[in-house]
Protein backbone atom coordinates (compact mmCIF):
# COMPACT_ATOMS: atom_id res chain seq x y z
CA UNK A 1 0.00 0.00 0.00
CA UNK A 2 1.56 3.23 -1.03
CA UNK A 3 2.01 5.72 1.91
CA UNK A 4 -0.47 8.15 0.79
CA UNK A 5 -3.52 5.74 0.99
CA UNK A 6 -1.89 4.85 4.94
CA UNK A 7 -2.12 8.45 5.53
CA UNK A 8 -5.59 9.06 3.72
CA UNK A 9 -7.02 6.04 6.13
CA UNK A 10 -5.03 6.93 9.16
CA UNK A 11 -6.49 11.09 8.50
CA UNK A 12 -10.30 9.65 7.75
CA UNK A 13 -9.90 7.36 10.55
CA UNK A 14 -8.89 10.07 12.63
CA UNK A 15 -10.85 12.44 11.96
CA UNK A 16 -12.72 14.41 14.46
CA UNK A 17 -16.68 13.68 14.02
CA UNK A 18 -19.36 15.36 16.04
CA UNK A 19 -20.30 14.37 19.23
CA UNK A 20 -23.56 12.15 19.45
CA UNK A 21 -24.67 14.11 22.81
CA UNK A 22 -27.80 16.54 23.25
CA UNK A 23 -27.46 20.24 23.62
CA UNK A 24 -28.54 22.36 26.14
CA UNK A 25 -31.66 24.58 25.22
CA UNK A 26 -32.48 27.38 27.24
CA UNK A 27 -34.84 30.30 26.29
CA UNK A 28 -36.06 33.54 28.56
CA UNK A 29 -39.54 35.46 28.09
CA UNK A 30 -41.56 38.30 29.85
CA UNK A 31 -43.90 36.72 32.25
CA UNK A 32 -45.96 40.04 33.62
CA UNK A 33 -44.13 41.30 35.68
CA UNK A 34 -41.90 38.54 35.96
CA UNK A 35 -39.47 37.54 33.51
CA UNK A 36 -40.00 33.07 32.90
CA UNK A 37 -37.41 31.24 31.23
CA UNK A 38 -36.94 27.32 30.56
CA UNK A 39 -33.67 24.85 30.30
CA UNK A 40 -33.21 21.51 29.05
CA UNK A 41 -31.76 19.03 26.69
CA UNK A 42 -33.13 19.17 22.75
CA UNK A 43 -33.55 15.91 23.47
CA UNK A 44 -37.24 17.00 25.66
CA UNK A 45 -35.49 15.97 29.21
CA UNK A 46 -35.97 19.11 31.42
CA UNK A 47 -33.11 20.79 33.78
CA UNK A 48 -35.11 19.77 37.24
CA UNK A 49 -33.91 21.56 40.63
CA UNK A 50 -31.07 23.53 38.44
CA UNK A 51 -30.01 26.82 40.35
CA UNK A 52 -30.07 29.56 38.02
CA UNK A 53 -27.97 32.42 38.52
CA UNK A 54 -28.57 35.77 37.14
CA UNK A 55 -26.27 38.36 36.90
CA UNK A 56 -25.64 41.27 34.76
CA UNK A 57 -22.89 41.75 32.13
CA UNK A 58 -20.17 42.40 33.93
CA UNK A 59 -20.69 39.27 36.15
CA UNK A 60 -22.49 41.23 39.55
CA UNK A 61 -24.87 39.08 40.55
CA UNK A 62 -28.62 40.17 40.66
CA UNK A 63 -30.37 36.71 41.89
CA UNK A 64 -31.23 33.36 41.97
CA UNK A 65 -34.08 30.93 40.62
CA UNK A 66 -34.33 27.40 40.34
CA UNK A 67 -35.70 25.13 37.97
CA UNK A 68 -39.31 23.26 38.62
CA UNK A 69 -39.72 19.61 37.81
CA UNK A 70 -40.80 21.10 33.79
CA UNK A 71 -37.36 22.70 34.09
CA UNK A 72 -39.22 25.91 34.20
CA UNK A 73 -38.08 29.44 36.62
CA UNK A 74 -39.05 32.85 37.37
CA UNK A 75 -37.07 35.66 37.82
CA UNK A 76 -38.61 39.25 38.99
CA UNK A 77 -36.00 42.13 37.95
CA UNK A 78 -35.49 45.08 39.93
CA UNK A 79 -33.00 46.77 37.21
CA UNK A 80 -33.50 47.92 33.52
CA UNK A 81 -30.10 45.85 32.34
CA UNK A 82 -29.60 43.42 30.69
CA UNK A 83 -29.86 40.24 32.65
CA UNK A 84 -27.39 36.90 31.98
CA UNK A 85 -29.27 33.59 33.50
CA UNK A 86 -26.14 30.69 33.54
CA UNK A 87 -27.16 27.35 34.93
CA UNK A 88 -24.50 24.56 35.17
CA UNK A 89 -26.21 21.32 34.50
CA UNK A 90 -23.11 19.07 35.30
CA UNK A 91 -21.26 17.06 32.46
CA UNK A 92 -20.49 19.63 30.46
CA UNK A 93 -24.04 21.00 29.97
CA UNK A 94 -24.01 24.57 30.81
CA UNK A 95 -26.93 27.09 29.87
CA UNK A 96 -25.95 30.66 29.35
CA UNK A 97 -28.98 32.80 27.60
CA UNK A 98 -29.78 36.69 28.06
CA UNK A 99 -32.40 39.33 28.06
CA UNK A 100 -31.66 42.74 26.38
CA UNK A 101 -32.13 45.44 28.67
CA UNK A 102 -34.95 47.32 26.59
CA UNK A 103 -37.18 43.86 27.31
CA UNK A 104 -36.12 44.28 31.41
CA UNK A 105 -37.03 47.79 31.25
CA UNK A 106 -40.76 46.94 30.13
CA UNK A 107 -40.87 44.27 32.83
CA UNK A 108 -39.69 46.37 35.31
CA UNK A 109 -42.04 49.17 34.33
CA UNK A 110 -45.24 46.88 34.21
CA UNK A 111 -43.98 46.10 37.87
CA UNK A 112 -44.42 49.41 38.89
CA UNK A 113 -48.00 50.16 37.06
CA UNK A 114 -48.89 46.73 38.27
CA UNK A 115 -48.56 48.04 42.05
CA UNK A 116 -51.03 51.39 41.10
CA UNK A 117 -53.54 49.96 38.81
CA UNK A 118 -55.85 52.76 37.16
CA UNK A 119 -59.65 52.52 37.33
CA UNK A 120 -61.06 49.10 36.49
CA UNK A 121 -64.32 48.77 35.17
CA UNK A 122 -66.61 45.78 36.69
CA UNK A 123 -66.47 43.41 33.91
CA UNK A 124 -62.80 43.63 32.59
CA UNK A 125 -60.92 40.64 32.34
CA UNK A 126 -57.55 40.56 33.46
CA UNK A 127 -55.03 40.24 30.78
CA UNK A 128 -52.55 38.51 33.61
CA UNK A 129 -54.79 35.81 34.10
CA UNK A 130 -54.77 35.44 30.33
CA UNK A 131 -51.23 35.90 30.09
CA UNK A 132 -51.02 32.69 32.21
CA UNK A 133 -53.17 30.47 31.06
CA UNK A 134 -51.73 30.78 27.26
CA UNK A 135 -48.08 30.53 28.70
CA UNK A 136 -48.98 27.28 30.78
CA UNK A 137 -50.72 25.99 27.64
CA UNK A 138 -47.73 26.97 25.35
CA UNK A 139 -44.59 26.00 27.53
CA UNK A 140 -45.19 22.04 25.86
CA UNK A 141 -45.11 23.36 22.75
CA UNK A 142 -42.12 25.26 22.78
CA UNK A 143 -40.09 22.25 24.34
CA UNK A 144 -41.68 20.05 21.81
CA UNK A 145 -40.40 22.26 18.85
CA UNK A 146 -36.71 23.23 20.06
CA UNK A 147 -36.74 19.24 20.99
CA UNK A 148 -37.56 18.78 17.22
CA UNK A 149 -35.14 21.81 16.05
CA UNK A 150 -32.66 19.23 17.16
CA UNK A 151 -33.59 15.95 16.41
CA UNK A 152 -32.18 14.22 13.14
CA UNK A 153 -34.32 12.69 11.22
CA UNK A 154 -34.53 10.74 8.02
CA UNK A 155 -33.57 13.26 5.10
CA UNK A 156 -30.52 14.60 7.28
CA UNK A 157 -28.96 10.83 7.65
CA UNK A 158 -29.55 10.07 4.42
CA UNK A 159 -28.10 13.14 3.18
CA UNK A 160 -25.12 12.52 5.27
CA UNK A 161 -24.71 9.09 3.92
CA UNK A 162 -25.10 10.75 0.57
CA UNK A 163 -21.88 12.76 0.93
CA UNK A 164 -19.96 10.18 2.36
CA UNK A 165 -20.51 7.94 -1.10
CA UNK A 166 -20.09 10.93 -3.17
CA UNK A 167 -16.76 11.20 -1.94
CA UNK A 168 -15.82 7.22 -1.86
CA UNK A 169 -17.07 7.81 -5.54
CA UNK A 170 -14.60 10.62 -6.07
CA UNK A 171 -11.47 8.86 -4.92
CA UNK A 172 -12.80 5.85 -7.31
CA UNK A 173 -12.65 7.86 -10.14
CA UNK A 174 -9.60 9.97 -9.08
CA UNK A 175 -7.94 6.12 -8.50
CA UNK A 176 -9.28 5.03 -12.09
CA UNK A 177 -8.03 8.01 -13.86
CA UNK A 178 -3.94 7.64 -12.58
CA UNK A 179 -4.49 3.80 -13.45
CA UNK A 180 -5.35 5.15 -17.37
CA UNK A 181 -2.99 7.24 -17.44
CA UNK A 182 -0.14 5.16 -16.55
CA UNK A 183 -1.19 3.05 -19.08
Amino acid sequence: MKPSAIFLALALALAPLPALAHKVIASVFPSGAQIEGEIGFSNGDMAKAATVTVTDPTGRALGQAVTDDNGAFTFTPTEAVDHVFHADLGGGHVANVTMAAADVAKIVEKAKTAGNPGPVAAAAIDPEVIATIVRDEMRPLRQEIDAYKEKNDLQAILGGIGYIAGLFGLGFYTAARRRLAAV
